[in-house]
Parts: C-alpha cells; structure tokens; sequence
C-alpha cells in the first residue's frame, strides 16, 4: 500500500538523481561548515560528490523522454537489444559503427549501425530506454551535452550523434 499518488511517486523516481544530489549537497555543507577536522573534510568531499551527482544526474534526466513506447530495451554486458512488436535485433556496443538519431520517424529513434548487420532503431520512448544513456556514454569521444541537444531539437531531421571513425573531415573549408 503506498501512500503517494502513482503520477507523484512517477515524478519523484524521475528527478531521483538530483534529489539524491540535493541531499548529499545539504548533508556536505552541514558537515563542512559545522564539522570539526575529518568531518569537515568529508563534508567538503561530499559537497564535491553532490555537484558531480547533480551534474550527472541532470543529464539523465535530459535523455529521459518518457517511456511506454514500443518495444523493450535491454543493456546486458555490453549489448544493447532491443524487442519491439515489428522489428528487433541486438547489437554489441563495442562493435557499434555508428550512433545517429532519426527525428524523422515518430516517435523519433536511436539508429545503431554496426558493420555487416542491418541497422537497428529504436524509439526513444521505449521500455527500459534509460540503460541507453550508460552505454552511449561510454562510447569513446562521445560528447554527452552535443547528443542531449539533439535530442531536444525539434522538426524532423537526421544527426549523426557518435561514429568510430569520422567519415567526414572535421573542418568544411568554403574557400
């Protein structure tokens, strides 16, 4: 028996980073400011924990974009695998060629490219789509703020978010 509303126990579990964050930031300061030696040292340790937290926690809660989508995503050592009601498929990450975003579909869909495999989408609103976030991160030289900002671009277009190897140059010379 819970004694919070669904929709509020909903939005609380979706800022539940920056909540932590937020109390491990009170908590810190408390300690650091009102503490003597080691306590005021953890508290300035933790205040430092608290900001990278939140800093974290924010980005997460920018990839959230809601959830009953179609289809279920799994990350599981290394393999993101997607199961959705017309297409499907899995892809380990290490062997991932390329990550783009198609706004063009709706809803709009994380495009994974890997080589001899046909591509596989999946929407951005599916089941379990915050595992995503972890192993896009931790693609090499991926810029987490660049793939946020795409994501929350409106109008219907194609960005290429992450590739192993730049096929383009990095600087258009017009001239």
């Amino acid at each position: 028996m819970s004694f919070i509303r669904p929709e509020a126990q909903a939005t609380l579990w979706r800022w539940r980073e920056l909540i932590a964050a937020g109390l491990m930031l009170v908590l810190g300061l408390k300690w650091a400011l009102w503490g003597l030696g080691f306590w005021a040292a953890a508290g300035w340790a933790m205040v430092a924990l608290g900001v990278i937290a939140a800093v974290i926690g924010g980005q997460r809660l920018r990839f959230r974009l809601g959830h009953g989508g179609p289809g279920v995503v799994q990350v599981d050592e290394g393999q993101i695998s997607y199961f959705g009601p017309l297409t499907g498929g899995a892809i380990a990450a290490s062997e991932l060629e390329r990550l783009a975003l198609d706004h063009t579909a709706k809803p709009a869909h994380w495009v994974l490219e890997q080589p001899d495999q046909p591509p596989l989408h999946i929407p951005i609103n599916a089941e379990g789509n915050e595992a995503l976030f972890d192993a896009f991160s931790a693609l090499p030289g991926l810029k987490v703020e660049r793939m946020l900002t795409e994501l929350r671009r409106p109008g219907p277009h194609q960005a290429v978010i992450w590739e192993k190897h730049q096929s383009r140059p990095p600087v258009h010379r017009l001239h």
